[in-house]
């Protein structure tokens, strides 16, 4: 490090009178609960991201080979302070002065101060837990709250307090609401109040009317600031697509328009972020990346459209988008404030005081809002490399349990994790390579080098925007969009040309694609090939899109629905492999590869099931048997085969148990058998056989169907076959020796009587022995049954078998009714006998005709 003080590094800035506390809250010898840790408050344009790391680096407590690590939260910020530090300090950057973004690497071995964006700190932390030769690490715009800047957070807070406790670490915000974050930390806040010039705050008269008519507002906001005020315009807007507009609209303003976001090239950025030329005015559209993380030099001015683009996680989807939503009030202010750091200044926000009164007091961290799959799978890896602790992460907010739920079912899905959580083989190698879960897995499904390039391609065309993406199609008419096909942006890749192709997102796709072909061990020119689709089903087994019948609309294996323009070359496709979505009112398809159904790959195969399944056709009574492959919601395959007995047998059980007296044939023999048991269960006194009396009743027997019917199903492969079961003997069988004997004794199912025999029908509230009337002649009385404890009813009934008379007194009704019925039956059946006193006269028996 050069040999001049770094403090002269802070002369004039306001940020130096904070400088002598926080070295000697780092200085301090760390103790047990007490790190030495510290939080810097200091508004943009105060000094802190371009002096801290310099004083910190000659810090006594850092060790010659240690490095000071600072975390920025966008690629552009990282690059702009490294860039600008290595000048403060007369270095050139790559020396003593480094920076690291995802795309971009400028460290060598004199390397002391590292400037990395958050995600690669988290993959270096992930892979070096102990953060070999770093002193201390830097969080930068904590406030902003990025799930990877918690994250970093949570790792070295834990890492202090277990395995590190030598670790410094400074968080570094631009907003005083701190007390959460002094308490996680057990750090003081030190507050440099920063430099800020008069400031005059103009609202609008009235709100943006709709995001459509985002742009054409802005650049009349920018339009009146022109010819209102002086100096360098900042312009904020939600996104890259409505800068664009916004400057198409300013034209033929007098002044030079540029652009400011991260997709912009190095010498775009530069270009940008240098004073312009004298006497001509700039106006600087940009993200929110100009919020806090950059001064832009030369700006008087903000005009603020009040929006902002922020991931949210759709539970029911299962997937993120990026929403446009209304920025806070912390935010508004830190906007405002950009145009007061260098002289006073005019801000220009496009909304109401009113709409100002309604908005968020602060932005909602996106750990509550975003996908957790990457937050997931780290915190499992966490655990698995430096111990499990009872202890949880400490995290400025816990995510809600929901969405770590969603989180952890997809890693169960893709191998990450095993079913209780912990982090797999397999879930390692996805998380070494530095991307998304899904995308991980699907470099990993590659089985050849030339697969494996094509994943590479592929993971670095879903990792950054599509080169076809719809573009504006001028002023009023809606944006063209471009075919699905992601065949079409791998030829991109590959060196094609498309007339519509942004070719700034294609070099930062084939820059990615050569990261991710080193990651794989691949040569950078290694020939690509295979199948696109059967890598996507790999990392998006939930997005298999099977047709719904009509062109375009398809059925996802998560259960959503999903749909293509009909003209789109894809939509009359059967199955696809969806690797993109937009939501809208419902999810459009954007990028997919067709599937061949009849040669599934490997990665979807092993995600299928196949089950055999039976129904029962309520016309026909037969089972019919069909063989489904299945992936999640989606039936890929339905072949109907022929009935497996054992898959009949249960089917026509359930039908059983489920609908007893319309599916079994019930003889009137079973019914009487379900009646005597039932009278004999009712007897007051038992029946002293030494076994209980089961329950007879149809829903009883419904619920022992597995005992007495299932053994009898083997084989039956149809309604008709189940009806023509012998129902009484299987009945007979299931009531067992004893109880059937002493049934048969005292509750038979027939009498004898002088005449003959009269069956008896237990089905009524008193039983009934019906026979002709000859049959009771010689009886003189009414006999009961089982041992005279049951009642019964005599029906008397005349030779055609029509009942004549029901009697429970036999010997009332001879001496009594008799006389009727026989006047009435001897004109009617002059040849039978009809006696005077029956009870003494036993009918003739009569002999057989010859």
């Amino acid at each position: 490090m050069p040999a001049a003080s770094p403090f002269a590094i802070a002369d004039g800035l306001p940020v130096q009178d904070v400088l002598p506390d926080l070295c000697a809250a780092l200085a301090r010898t760390p103790v047990e609960g007490q790190p030495a840790s510290a939080i810097l408050v200091a508004p943009p344009g105060a000094g802190k991201t371009t002096t801290v790391p310099p004083v910190l680096a000659a810090a006594p407590w850092r060790g010659e080979a240690d490095r000071i690590i600072m975390l920025e939260p966008r690629r552009l910020a990282a690059r702009a302070a490294a860039t600008r530090i290595a000048s403060l300090m007369g270095e050139e950057l790559g020396g003593f002065v480094g920076f690291r973004t995802r795309l971009e690497s400028v460290v060598s071995e004199r390397t002391r101060i590292e400037v990395l964006t958050e995600g690669l700190f988290l993959r270096r932390l992930l892979g070096d837990p102990m953060l070999e030769n770093v002193a201390c690490v830097i969080i930068d715009e904590v406030h902003e709250r990025s799930l990877d800047a918690d994250l970093a957070l949570a790792f070295c807070l834990d890492l202090q307090r277990t395995l590190r406790p030598d670790l410094r670490l400074v968080a570094m915000s631009a907003t005083a609401e701190t007390e959460r974050l002094a308490a996680l930390m057990n750090a003081p806040v030190l507050t440099s109040e920063g430099r800020m010039y008069p400031l005059t705050v103009q609202h609008a008269k009235r709100d943006i009317p709709h995001l459509r008519d985002l742009p054409a507002v802005t650049a009349a906001g920018v339009r009146q600031a022109l010819a209102e005020t002086e100096g360098d315009i900042l312009v904020f807007l939600p996104g890259t697509g409505e800068i664009r507009r916004t400057a198409q609209l300013l034209e033929d303003c007098r002044a030079t328009v540029l652009p400011l976001h991260g997709e912009l090239s190095p010498a775009e950025q530069a270009l940008v972020l240098r004073p312009g030329p004298q006497g001509q005015r700039r106006v600087i559209l940009s993200t929110s990346i100009a919020e806090t993380s950059l001064t832009v030099p030369g700006v008087r001015v903000v005009v603020d459209c009040g929006f902002r683009r922020a991931p949210r996680f759709d539970a029911g989807a299962g997937l993120s988008r990026l929403e446009t939503l209304r920025i806070s009030r912390a935010a508004a202010r830190q906007r405002a404030g950009r145009a007061g750091r260098e002289a006073p200044g005019t801000a220009f926000c496009l909304w109401t005081t009113a709409t100002e009164r309604g908005l968020p007091q602060h932005d909602r961290p996106e750990i509550l809002e975003a996908d957790l799959s990457d937050f997931v799978l780290a915190t499992a890896l966490w655990a698995d490399t430096v111990g499990q602790s009872d202890t949880p992460l400490p995290l400025p907010d816990q995510p809600s349990g929901s969405a770590i739920a969603a989180a952890r079912e997809l890693l169960i899905m893709l191998g990450a994790l095993d079913e209780d959580g912990v982090i797999t083989p397999h879930g390692r190698d996805m998380a070494a390579l530095g991307t998304h879960p899904r995308l991980a897995a699907m470099m990993l499904a590659a089985r050849t080098a030339e697969e494996a390039a094509m994943a590479a391609d592929l993971a670095a065309l879903l990792e950054e925007r599509d080169p076809l993406r719809p573009r504006a199609a001028g002023r009023g008419g809606p944006p063209p969009i471009p075919p699905s096909d992601i065949s079409l942006r791998l030829d991109l890749i590959a060196g094609g040309d498309h007339p519509e192709a942004d070719r700034g997102a294609l070099a930062r796709i084939r820059q990615a694609a050569s990261r991710f072909r080193l990651r794989l061990g691949l040569r950078a020119r290694q020939q690509v090939g295979g199948d696109p689709a059967a890598l996507i089903a790999a990392g998006f087994p939930d997005r298999i899109a099977l047709s719904r019948g009509e062109a375009g609309t398809f059925r996802l294996s998560n259960g959503s629905n999903a749909r293509l323009r009909r003209d789109d070359g894809l939509a009359e496709k059967k199955l696809l492999a969806v690797a993109g979505l937009h939501l809208r009112t419902s999810a459009e398809i954007r990028l997919a590869a067709p599937l061949d159904l009849n040669a599934l790959p490997p990665a979807l195969l092993d995600r299928t099931k196949e089950q055999v399944e039976t129904s029962l056709d309520p016309v026909s009574g037969n089972i019919l048997a069909r063989r489904r492959t299945r992936i999640g919601c989606l039936v890929l395959r339905d072949l109907t085969e022929k009935v497996q007995a054992g898959n009949a047998a249960s089917l026509l059980l359930a039908q059983a148990k489920a609908a007893p007296d319309t599916t079994l044939d019930w003889p009137d023999a079973a019914r009487q058998l379900q009646a005597r048991v039932e009278l004999a269960r009712a007897l007051p006194d038992g029946v002293g056989v030494g076994e209980e009396w089961p329950d007879f009743t149809t829903p009883a027997l419904a619920a022992r169907m597995d005992d007495w019917l299932a053994p009898s199903l083997e084989g039956l492969t149809s309604l008709a076959d189940l009806r023509g079961l012998d129902l009484t003997t299987l009945l007979k069988n299931h009531l067992g020796y004893t109880l059937n004997a002493w049934l048969d004794k005292n509750l038979p199912t027939a009498l004898s009587f002088p005449g003959g025999k009269a069956s008896v029908d237990y089905t009524q509230p008193v039983p009934v022995a019906s026979a002709r009337a000859q049959v009771f002649y010689g009886t003189e009385d009414t006999p009961k049954l089982a041992g005279g404890r049951v009642p019964l009813r005599l029906a008397l009934l005349s030779p055609a078998g029509r009942p004549q008379a029901i009697t429970a007194d036999l010997a009332g009704f001879w001496k009594g009714g008799w006389a009727d019925m026989r006047r009435d039956m001897r004109g009617r059946y002059p040849r039978h006998e009809w006696p005077e006193n029956p009870a003494l006269n036993p009918a003739t028996p009569r002999k057989p005709a010859r």
